[in-house]
């Protein structure tokens, strides 16, 4: 094992990947709230995402910690991970700078487009998985950011930075319970394109529940045919042994 590369660049998965795109989340988000004058519900959205997020990261950290052979070899670079963990407290501050260097480390490990490609190919169904996963949370970020901006009307139910994370999972999660909901015209949009996605999310999250269980079945029968076929090659190796032996001519006696 090289020493010197990072442990995250040797076992990069779907997972990983899916690390990184929400350490830049999280990265975006501290920037704009560092640089611009955001809303204060806008601000605490982005503070309940970072939140959420660290308590991944950290769960990450855990549980390659104890996965790891050599705890003191791990830590050498798990720091960096540990560090990054750090939600937003004015008096960890700090600790979120490393999250620059977290990102670079995951991205030493993506050598160019392809490298992802082949990753979630490899692994089609923890990378269908992972990639739903990812794209409904950032779904549901941006939409509860986006329906603050829109719904500025003194009419609007959607105020706070909790009423906007809740709209937006029963909007995704295409279940509506109507207690609240958009209504300006810019809201609506952005409702009827979190709707639509929300579908399509679930509906490929079924295919790939499904194509889970089909692909147990699969596997189960393709190593059944496996075993059958190891064992006709071992009868036929048997039976020709046997009609070697048979076509062998006797011995004669001895001293003839």
């Amino acid at each position: 094992m090289d020493l010197k590369r990072p442990p995250s660049a040797e076992h990069l998965g779907p997972f990983q990947l899916v690390l990184l795109v929400l350490s830049l989340l999280v990265l975006v988000g501290l920037a704009a709230d560092t640089f611009l004058a955001l809303p204060p519900e806008i601000a605490r959205v982005l503070h309940v995402v970072d939140t959420v997020v660290c308590g991944i990261f950290f769960v990450d950290f855990v549980i390659r910690f104890r996965a790891a052979p050599s705890k003191a070899q791990f830590m050498r670079w798990g720091w960096v991970d540990l560090l990054a963990s750090i939600p937003v407290i004015e008096s960890l501050r700090w600790g979120r700078a490393v999250r620059v260097l977290r990102v670079l480390r995951l991205l030493r490990g993506l050598r160019s487009v392809q490298r992802i490609l082949a990753l979630l190919f490899a692994h089609r169904t923890r990378g269908g998985v992972a990639s739903v996963g990812l794209v409904s949370f950032l779904v549901i970020t941006f939409s509860s950011v986006g329906i603050l901006l829109c719904e500025r009307s003194p009419a609007s139910n959607i105020r706070s930075a909790e009423d906007a994370i809740w709209w937006s999972i029963t909007t995704i999660t295409t279940v509506g319970y109507g207690d609240k909901y958009p209504v300006t015209t810019a809201g609506r949009v952005v409702a009827a394109a979190v709707m639509v996605i929300g579908v399509g999310l679930f509906g490929t999250l079924s295919g790939l529940i499904a194509s889970l269980f089909l692909g147990d079945t699969e596997n189960k029968i393709e190593q059944e045919e496996n075993e059958i076929l190891v064992e006709l090659r071992a009868l036929r190796a048997e039976v020709a042994e046997l009609r070697a032996a048979q076509a062998k001519p006797p011995a004669g006696p001895p001293g003839s």
